[in-house]
């Protein structure tokens, strides 16, 4: 990593929700820059296995912990990175109270971390921030569109109240705090079950399913690979800079084009399958990251067909049972 390694002097970091698809690679990165771990889940939607190939780096620390309930650290932590969250809509339509205390239980306990320890302190929230938008695409400064009675409503306002409980904290307790907006992201680890296009569109392409696009497909997302969002979160939280900033690629590709590019790099015969739109869910999904670019010299790097290339190749070996596989149902 370039991009912040010579500002990087975080000696110890707590990642909430750190066995998740996106916490874990973050957790493996910070370990890289020389970043002790400890990291905290309930393994309500990530594993174990998915940091098992850090267990054996005395940098890391696993800890069983619900964040909702309570948060001891003991030591000195220099940075809070809150990623505790069901974050696919199978997820948090599944567990709307969960996701609605991690957004704020869980926040206001992280939040609490941080002060007592004196840590910087990020808050991962997401483009869903922005809702259904009717500005294309999103600066950091538009409102969003959301409907808080709909059935995305439990994330896209346990994010929105996340946001606003750490600029209180910021402005009234003096936490050093930042917020990134963390857009579409992709990569290894991720559940094939979650409901997610990509693990979906893979899975459904492997097994020579149809694959199954919502709506007419029309509908579109700026797709990022995992390690070009976890540098962004990282150059971000060593920038000193409160947010919030969008992190994510202005790659935009419908969803049907997007279920036809998998099917091609799969290989596969299968058919698309139209089916039923979900409630709310948005027409158009594209970051402006001008102030991640100006403010943090970063811009995801890694091409569309190389990021679906390394997923694909994952969820291939994955799927014949050489890797523990994430799943809701295991």
């Amino acid at each position: 990593m370039t991009t912040h390694a010579t500002s990087w002097n975080f000696r110890r970091a707590v990642v909430t929700g750190g066995a998740g698809f996106l916490g874990s690679h973050l957790c493996e990165w910070l370990l890289s820059l020389g970043t002790q771990v400890v990291c905290l889940d309930n393994f309500l939607t990530g594993i174990p296995a998915n940091v098992a190939h850090l267990t054996d780096d005395p940098g890391f620390r696993l800890a069983r912990c619900d964040i909702t309930d309570f948060i001891h650290v003991s030591g000195e932590v220099d940075l809070v990175l809150h990623f505790a969250s069901p974050a696919s809509p199978t997820d948090y339509l599944r567990l709307p109270i969960q996701t609605l205390k991690v957004g704020s239980t869980g926040t206001l306990h992280s939040l609490g971390l941080a002060r007592e320890k004196k840590a910087r302190f990020l808050l991962a929230s997401t483009s869903e921030v922005y809702g259904d938008p009717l500005e294309h695409p999103q600066r950091e400064v538009y409102w969003g569109n959301v409907n808080p009675l709909g059935p995305r409503g439990v994330y896209d306002e346990a994010k929105r109240y996340a946001e606003a409980l750490t600029t209180a904290y910021r402005a009234n307790c003096g936490v050093d705090a930042v917020i990134v907006r963390i857009f579409n992201t992709y990569g290894p680890r991720m559940r094939p079950d979650d409901g997610r296009a990509i693990p979906t569109f893979i899975r459904q392409a492997l097994a020579g399913e149809p694959i199954t696009v919502a709506g007419d497909g029309s509908q579109t997302r700026s797709v990022c690979y995992v390690d070009d969002t976890v540098q962004g979160i990282l150059a971000l939280a060593a920038s000193g800079h409160p947010g919030p900033v969008n992190i994510g690629s202005p790659d935009e590709i419908t969803i049907l084009h997007l279920a036809e590019t998998i099917r091609d790099m799969v290989d596969a015969q299968a058919p698309i399958r139209l089916i039923n739109r979900p409630v709310d869910d948005p027409s158009v999904r594209r970051p402006d990251t001008t102030l991640a670019e100006t403010l943090l010299g970063w811009k995801a790097t890694t091409s569309r067909e190389q990021g679906l290339h390394k997923t694909i190749e994952w969820f291939r070996s994955a799927l014949a049972g050489q890797e523990e596989l994430p799943s809701f149902t295991r």
